[in-house]
């Protein structure tokens, strides 16, 4: 999957001002889940960082940091930020 818009880049620190109300669903990467599990293994074996490509209720934003962990519904960011594994289009390593 290709993401034809080019996405903001927004830092980790201002997502919890985001708004996430508006309850539609995105277009998301068949393999999100892989994407998921392997990004958060990286993020706790090696700190490493990937980029999450997701949408608030304003459009597509890009963020680049380590994820902690992941449940049924969100992620969960270094410095305990949360987004919605609904708006999450893509994760790249």
């Amino acid at each position: 999957m290709q993401v034809t818009l080019k996405p903001t880049l927004v830092e980790k620190e201002i997502i919890s001002s985001l708004s996430f109300s508006d309850y539609r669903k995105v277009d998301q990467h068949p393999n999100l889940q892989a994407q998921l599990a392997s990004a958060t293994r990286l993020g706790n074996a090696y700190r490493g960082k990937v980029s999450i490509i997701f949408e608030d209720d304003e459009g597509l934003k890009r963020v680049d940091t380590t994820i902690w962990a992941y449940g049924a519904k969100y992620i969960c960011l270094k410095g305990g930020i949360w987004i919605p594994i609904d708006r999450i289009v893509e994760i790249k390593a």
